[in-house]
């Protein structure tokens, strides 16, 4: 097993040697003021059967996990995904069908009562394909899944009960340290069939009160390694490099923190000036809602991408398939109707687009669209006052008919989509190495691999939207809108419609037999 412990220190953070020493058997450190990944490699001999078994079925398989906590995603893991679990698969064999993934998703998952979650049977009956722009620079996972999952407990609770009662020397120390799981901003794991290892990261993007202070022990065994970095992340000397600075260790290996300092070009990049934007819909939602995404012109200056680079606004959204757009509206090439709601076009889409079909009827969990965004066209006068008011993207959307409940009415859960700028670089740069570098968020894949992305950041307490939908209230409650009112409604009024049309069929027939008599009696007389 490996372990690799960051502390990313703001640049203008203050730092006191005392806060980190290291001796020839631990390492400690004291009131950090840093955001912290940490990141467990495990071989695959290491892993419970159970799990070894899921594994060895996939190609890759990729789970990225985000809280619904507002959070400050700082470089050089600046990007993001939509809150919920993300499940990113591609199986060893293309025509093999596991059913081991569903039922581990189902364990780590948990759902709750009323989170709307489609239950995953078969990965080929309930993911959905992957959106691809380009064949030639895929590079993501075949097939993909989403559920809403606020927390983390079920897969931190499967992982205690699996992984740390296996684990060879360190079973309490690996219980406390999946138990810290459950504060963290987001959380990945990632397997793929060519290094037969799994990765567990967790970021935590800001730390608890008092700073980070905690003591990494010398691994009992000589396989097992424990690296520390305490860095800090700054613009390097080329628009697409982030360099860094600090300091490294190996846990009972070195007798001294090392000095360290490199740089390497990375996809996602921060921006330089702040840059934010919110999520809502318009009330009342109606089944017919239209999401608004407000962002202030200050936010919206073009990213310090290099000259040559050509950079658009976009933003993914991930809807479950309780909602859902019109892929003939939203890929409309109308300029009306797209000024209108300040879009440039419709990029990707993927998963169920039908457009009738209620929610017991989708199998799978929900569709992916990738928009991009219109941007206020720059002043001409430079010294111009800055516009403060905000500029908002509406995309129009539209709810799906849910199953009955006891009260009338259901949530639905809609996450943020991410929004961002992705700046095409020339062929010539080069994406090197980056030991920070997150792939398989879902969207990075839509674009090519010299792709430079610049996240904006979400500004809401809570990252999720919550819409009130009426629908069909079940036996037990009062009012006359209890199923069983409605079904003897529905067969009293087409019972009603079906005899008012034999009515009027009857009478048209008598009408015309009435008319053809009198039509041959008024012949007769006239012979």
């Amino acid at each position: 097993m490996k372990r690799r412990i960051t502390f990313i220190q703001r640049v203008d953070a203050g730092f006191d040697p005392q806060q980190a020493v290291l001796t020839a058997s631990s390492l400690s450190v004291r009131n950090l003021d840093a955001a912290r990944e940490d990141r467990i490699t495990v071989g695959l001999d290491e892993l419970p059967e159970e799990l070894r078994a899921v594994l060895e079925q996939s190609h890759e398989l990729h789970l990225r996990w985000a809280s619904e906590r507002s959070f400050d995603a700082v470089a050089p893991f600046s990007s993001r995904v939509s809150p919920g679990l993300h499940v990113h698969y591609t199986p060893l064999k293309s025509d093999s069908s596991s059913e081991a993934l569903c039922t581990l998703l189902r364990t780590v998952v948990a759902p709750n009562k009323d989170a709307q979650f489609k239950d995953c049977s078969k990965p080929e009956d309930s993911f959905i394909t992957t959106p691809l722009i380009s064949t030639r620079f895929a590079s993501s996972a075949s097939l993909q899944y989403y559920t809403h999952l606020p927390s983390i407990q079920s897969l931190v609770q499967y992982i205690q009960n699996t992984v740390c009662d296996q684990s060879r020397a360190d079973g309490p120390e690996c219980h406390t340290r999946a138990n810290a799981l459950l504060s963290a901003d987001s959380v990945d794991i990632d397997y793929d069939s060519i290094s037969h290892a799994l990765t567990l990261s967790g970021l935590w993007t800001s730390p608890p009160t008092g700073g980070w202070t905690d003591q990494f022990q010398k691994p009992a065994s000589d396989a097992d390694q424990i690296e520390f970095g305490l860095l800090g992340a700054e613009a390097g000397l080329e628009p697409e490099e982030i360099k860094m600075g600090g300091l490294l260790a190996v846990v009972g290996q070195d007798e001294k923190l090392k000095p360290t300092m490199f740089s390497f070009p990375s996809r996602h990049q921060p921006l330089t000036e702040p840059s934010s934007y919110t999520v809502s819909f318009a009330s009342p939602t109606g089944l017919h809602p239209t999401m608004s995404i407000s962002m202030p012109r200050s936010s919206l200056k073009r990213p310090q991408a290099p000259s040559d680079a050509t950079c658009a606004l976009h933003t993914y959204l991930t809807l479950p398939s309780t909602i859902f757009g019109d892929q003939y509206q939203l890929a409309t090439t109308d300029p009306l109707f797209l000024e209108s709601h300040n879009l440039v076009a419709l990029r990707a889409l993927a998963g169920e687009m039908d457009l009738e079909a209620p929610d017991w009827v989708v199998q799978r969990w929900g569709s992916n669209w990738l928009i991009e965004l219109a941007t206020p066209p720059e002043a001409e006068d430079a010294a111009r006052v800055p516009d403060p008011s905000n500029w908002t993207a509406t995309i129009p959307l539209h709810l799906r008919y849910l199953s009955p409940s006891e009260t009338g009415h259901r949530t639905a859960h809609i996450p943020w989509p991410v929004v961002f700028w992705a700046c095409t670089t020339e062929d010539g740069t080069k994406m090197g190495v980056n030991p920070f570098d997150r792939k398989n968020l879902g969207w990075d894949g839509l674009f090519g691999p010299r792709t430079m992305f610049y996240q904006l950041q979400p500004a809401g307490d809570r990252l999720l939207e919550e819409i009130d939908v009426p629908v069909l209230r079940i036996e037990g409650g009062d009012g006359y809108f209890q199923s069983k009112y409605i079904e003897f409604g529905t067969c009293v009024a087409i019972s009603l419609g079906f005899m008012w049309v034999l009515w009027r069929l009857i009478r048209v027939a008598w009408s015309s037999g009435l008319g053809n008599k009198r039509a041959e009696a008024a012949h007769d007389k006239r012979e």
